[in-house]
C-alpha cells in the first residue's frame, strides 16, 4: 500500500460526508432534532438552541462507506468498527433521549457505565481471540522508555480505562463550531501516518477515512455550525481513536497525540476538584475553551488556536515516536 491508498480513502470519505450533508440536515430539522444549550454554560451559546444535532449520523456514515470500500476486511477493521459504531450507538442513544425525550441528561449513569461496558467486553473479546494474528501481547509499552508492562486478562481493565478516557475526553471537547471535528481530523492524520509506518495498513485507512469524513463535517460544523454532532459524534470518534491506539499498540501515546483532548478533560477535573476542596474556581469555566471564550477571546480565535495545539502536539508526537 502506497500513501496514494490513504489520500484515495480520505478524499471518498470527504466526498460522502459532503454529499450526505443536505440530505441529512434538513431531515434532522424535519425531525425536530434540535440541539438544547446547557443554561450554565457561556449565554451567547443560547442562540445556538435549535440547531440541529446528531450529525455524527453523517462522520460514521462516511467513514463505514470508504473503510469498507478501500480496507481489506480483516480482524482489524471488524475491531475498529465495532469500537465506533458500539459507542456511536451509546451516543446515538442519549442524544436522542435529550432531544426526544427531552431529558437533558440523557442515558443515566448507570445506564451508560453498562453499555460502554458490554462494547468493552466485546472488543476485549475479539483481541483475546485474534491476539496471534494481531500480535496483540496484552502489555503497555511506555514512550520513550524500554519498559513494558504486561497485563495479561488484566489489559481488559486498562482497556476500558482507554475506552472511558478518550470518548468522556473527546465528549468535553465538542462545545464549539469546528473545534472537535478540526481537531480529531488532526490526530487521525498523524495516526494515519503512524499506522502506515508501522505497517499497520488497515488502521491507516481506517484513519485516513476518518480525516475525510471529519473535514466534510467540518464543512458543515464550521461557524456559524448548520449542524452539530453530538454524542453521537463524539462518542463514535472517542471509541474510535481509542481503538487505533490499542491496535497501533500506543496506547500510553494516546495522551501525546490527543492532548488537546486530555487537557480539556484535566480542566474540569481541576475546576471541580477546587470548587469542591478550596471553594474557588481556577478556571472562568470548564472545559478550557469556556474559559478561553469568557476571556474575551471570539469563537474562531479559541478553534484556531485548539486546532494548532491539535497540529503540534499530534505531528509533533508522531516525529518523537517515530524514532
Amino acid at each position: 500500500m502506497d500513501l496514494q491508498a490513504l489520500l484515495l480513502t480520505a478524499a471518498a470519505a470527504l466526498a460522502v460526508a459532503l454529499l450526505l450533508g443536505p440530505i441529512c440536515i434538513p431531515l434532522l430539522h424535519r425531525l425536530k432534532f434540535g440541539q438544547r444549550i446547557r443554561e450554565e454554560g457561556p449565554q451567547h451559546h443560547q442562540k445556538k438552541a435549535g440547531t440541529p444535532t446528531m450529525g455524527g449520523i453523517i462522520i460514521v456514515v462516511a467513514l463505514l462507506l470508504a473503510t469498507l470500500k478501500f480496507a481489506i476486511a480483516s480482524t482489524d477493521v471488524v475491531i475498529l468498527l465495532v469500537g465506533t459504531v458500539g459507542f456511536g450507538l451509546i451516543g446515538f442513544a442519549d442524544d436522542f433521549i435529550k432531544v426526544v425525550k427531552k431529558r437533558n441528561l440523557g442515558l443515566r449513569a448507570k445506564q451508560k457505565l453498562f453499555w460502554q461496558a458490554v462494547v468493552t467486553v466485546a472488543l476485549f473479546g475479539l483481541l483475546w481471540w485474534h491476539r496471534d494474528e494481531l500480535g496483540q501481547t496484552f502489555s503497555v509499552a511506555v514512550p520513550f522508555t524500554h519498559v513494558v508492562v504486561p497485563l495479561g486478562v488484566f489489559y481488559i481493565l486498562f482497556l476500558m480505562l482507554v475506552l472511558l478516557g478518550s470518548t468522556n475526553a473527546v465528549n468535553l471537547t465538542d462545545g464549539l463550531d469546528g473545534l472537535l471535528s478540526g481537531c480529531a481530523a488532526i490526530v487521525f492524520a498523524a495516526y494515519a501516518f503512524y499506522a502506515y509506518q508501522h505497517t499497520e495498513y488497515d488502521v491507516a485507512l481506517f484513519s485516513a477515512a476518518m480525516v475525510g469524513a471529519l473535514l466534510g463535517f467540518l464543512y458543515y460544523n464550521r461557524h456559524p455550525a448548520k449542524v452539530f454532532m453530538g454524542d453521537t459524534g463524539s462518542l463514535a470518534i472517542g471509541g474510535a481513536l481509542a481503538m487505533v491506539g490499542v491496535l497501533t499498540h500506543s496506547e500510553l501515546g494516546l495522551i501525546l497525540f490527543g492532548l488537546v483532548f486530555v487537557l480539556e478533560a484535566l480542566s474540569v477535573i481541576i475546576q471541580v476538584f477546587s470548587f469542591q476542596v478550596f471553594g474557588r474556581r481556577v478556571l472562568r469555566m470548564s472545559p478550557l475553551h469556556h474559559h478561553f471564550e469568557l476571556s474575551g477571546w471570539s469563537e474562531w480565535e479559541v478553534v484556531l488556536a485548539f486546532w494548532l495545539a491539535a497540529f503540534l502536539s499530534a505531528f509533533g508526537s508522531l516525529i518523537l515516536l517515530s524514532r
